[in-house]
């Protein structure tokens, strides 16, 4: 395999490897200097329910960065519904906004959420809404409450009800444990998708969220299988002579982006049609091109190329003849392009001061540039479903964990497991 295959295909096996594995521990790392004072007053609720709603509320709303959420200890009262909101003690408590509700039986085993938002200042009613949940629902029904309160006030769409998916690496050599890991995009619910004493790569969502296409070099080469998460079912769809790599949905979830390589070894980018298997060259380049990823109207792909002399990221059309356009020129490395869900952004990976890091370009103005994080090895970014976070890889104190920053990079935290070294995230659609 040709040498220079190191710093492109190859990145993510830059060691990332220990002991065992367990569920992820958030830690926010820097958060918005101006967050928003709230109050999540605990929920009544019966003995049964045997869950916090509203605990699970708050902690989505802290670790998103952007809010500020009242400890219990020092609330004065605890009120279920508007009509018992003291607005004049919760303003001197500077609370902005408040949230109260109760957690209602419905028969056996099944629960009804009903909730509030206030604005503290003006008294004024914001939201108000039922879910109806059985009880191992509650969980999902509380990421739901905390999605629409972080919508109603921040006017983003809440991503705290989505999923994520990562590559999670055990024990050490010659007995290493490759596990595709899906879970809560907190870390809780980890669900084991599929496991190897060989390497996977690279997981990526199709866009009903239904499936997981990733590469496996349980062969001892690479292939490419998609995985259908409701049945367990999987299928090798490209195992052919030589590189495998960089599975990319189409919009429409009927083709991938693939990187593969030709007879004398080199890479180049071709589609893959899932059902028929017709395959088409997107890329004929004597560089290494790889790591696509889709336009969102499925017409183009950016990809990571070292055709100039060093890794830089290009845009090409997927109609014949079709020229491709380098799009970054700051720095001497610049790879695996990320596109937020409205395309006003890439991230991407960037080398500055030694280390890798992720950074983001504006590609609705002049191309401007940010890096966003300050990691020695910050890879495989990944947005969330709302643009407003972007996941990715990084390394604390030795050891492969997944990081999370913010659009903007005023928000940071670090997603750590007690067990294991973790990494390439994707994020799920919603």
């Amino acid at each position: 395999m040709n040498k220079r295959l190191t710093g492109l295909v190859a990145i993510a096996f830059l060691l990332f490897c220990s002991p065992t594995w367990a569920e992820l521990v958030v830690e926010i790392t820097k958060g918005q200097a101006d967050a928003v004072p709230i109050a999540i007053v605990p929920f009544s609720a019966p003995a049964a329910a045997s869950f916090d709603v509203a605990q699970l509320v708050s902690e989505d709303l802290a670790r998103s960065g952007r809010f500020k959420s009242m400890d219990r200890k020092d609330m004065i009262e605890q009120p279920h519904t508007g009509a018992g909101i003291s607005f004049d003690d919760w303003r001197r408590l500077n609370n902005d906004y408040i949230v109260v509700g109760q957690v209602l039986p419905q028969g056996t085993d099944r629960f009804t959420i009903t909730f509030e938002l206030y604005n503290v200042l003006t008294r004024q009613r914001l939201l108000g809404y039922e879910i109806s949940a059985n009880r191992p629902g509650l969980r999902l029904a509380g990421h739901q409450v905390a999605d629409m309160v972080f919508e109603k006030i921040l006017g983003i769409r809440g991503a705290f009800a989505t999923r994520i998916a990562y590559i999670s690496v055990l024990g050490s050599l010659p007995h290493k444990n490759y596990r595709l890991v899906v879970s809560d995009a907190d870390g809780e619910n980890p669900h084991i998708v599929m496991q190897s004493n060989e390497p996977l790569m690279s997981p990526a969502w199709s866009p009903d969220g239904q499936r997981l296409a990733y590469v496996s070099f349980e062969d001892r080469l690479p292939s490419v299988y998609v995985q259908f998460l409701k049945t367990g079912e999987r299928q090798r769809v490209s195992a052919r002579a030589g590189v495998n790599q960089a599975p990319a949905w189409s919009p429409d979830g009927k083709k991938l982006a693939l990187t593969l390589s030709t007879r004398d070894g080199n890479l180049d980018i071709y589609v893959l049609d899932v059902a028929t298997q017709a395959l088409t060259r997107i890329t004929d380049d004597p560089g290494i091109d790889t790591e696509p990823q889709w336009s969102k109207d499925g017409q183009s792909l950016y990809f990571t190329s070292d055709r100039a002399g060093g890794p830089q990221i290009y845009r090409i059309g997927t109609q014949s003849g079709d020229k491709p356009r380098r799009l970054t020129f700051q720095g001497s490395y610049n790879a695996r392009p990320r596109l937020s869900p409205d395309e006003s952004q890439m991230a991407f990976v960037t080398q500055e001061d030694g280390g890798y890091r992720i950074a983001s370009m504006d590609l609705r103005g002049r191309g401007d540039v940010q890096v966003l994080t300050k990691g020695r090895f910050d890879v495989s970014p990944s947005y969330a479903p709302n643009g407003a976070e972007i996941i990715y890889a990084s390394r604390d104190r030795g050891r492969g964990v997944l990081a999370l920053v913010s659009a903007d990079g005023r928000v940071q935290e670090r997603l750590v497991s007690s067990e294991g070294e973790l990494q390439e995230p994707a994020w799920a659609p919603f």
